[in-house]
């Protein structure tokens, strides 16, 4: 049986994929400061409601959305515009972490104390099927299951946002900040989720270069090599055919 696969629109990283993402599963990016992964989470959306009218989800949990917006001018993504048109949401749950009364989400507004993850995740059920989005991104999503001390607890509650995520039919992108600067560790959540990017900086010779690995994916003959990536004006650029060493 032939696999539907949802494109990243970032040519080198599909052709490492077998041409995308399975549709419909949730793939962890993984990696430290600086490296670029909200950069692919908003690509991932950006190319979708661009390249594939598939309409797209951000939710961000740690950037506002004036600085956040801000940041994507560079890459001329005129967020603003995508929104008015229906096709791109943004969800700011950033002041979860901090306000002391009402917080926002989307078009939904809970109460601080009455926030939860079980909340959450009906608010994006119900954005999902509002906004028919083909496309969720999550970043970064230790702000949300680190709120559980107990790893027992924070396992339960990351398959919860799993199967809500995999009830809407969206092919969705979580990202996870490395738990070392190497990124060898595995994070908990890898081993629940369909698939895991990891994104790096890695010093080959005297130069600092971004790297790019497959380390998971279901359902995928994938190329698990690490490859070069760059960041320029046009967004995250991967090239499959490079070697490191």
């Amino acid at each position: 049986m032939v696999q539907d696969r949802v494109p990243l629109g970032i040519v080198g990283l599909d052709r490492m994929i077998e041409g995308g993402i399975p549709k419909g599963r949730i793939v962890i990016v993984v990696g430290g400061p600086g490296t670029g992964k909200t950069l692919l989470g908003m690509q991932f959306v950006i190319n979708g409601i661009k390249d594939y009218n598939e309409n797209g989800i951000f939710v961000s949990l740690e950037e506002n959305k004036r600085h956040l917006y801000q940041a994507m001018n560079r890459f001329s993504w005129d967020l603003n515009k995508l929104e008015k048109s229906g096709k791109f949401t943004f969800v700011d749950a950033s002041p979860i972490r901090r306000s002391p009364g009402e917080v926002k989400i989307g078009k939904y507004v809970v109460g601080k104390r009455d926030f939860s993850m079980l909340g959450f995740i009906n608010t994006i059920e119900q954005l999902a099927d509002s906004t028919e989005a083909a496309r969720i991104v999550v970043d970064p999503l230790a702000t949300l299951i680190f709120q559980y001390a107990d790893l027992y607890e924070r396992r339960n509650a990351f398959l919860d946002l799993m199967e809500s995520l995999t009830a809407t039919g969206a092919t969705c992108m979580v990202t996870m900040e490395a738990p070392t600067q190497s990124t060898k560790d595995f994070v908990e959540e890898e081993y629940l989720a369909h698939g895991t990017i990891v994104m790096q900086r890695m010093q080959i010779g005297r130069a600092m270069t971004r790297v790019i690995q497959i380390r998971k994916m279901r359902m995928t003959a994938a190329d698990d090599q690490p490859r070069p990536y760059k960041i320029d004006e046009s967004g995250i650029n991967v090239f499959a055919d490079e070697t490191l060493f």
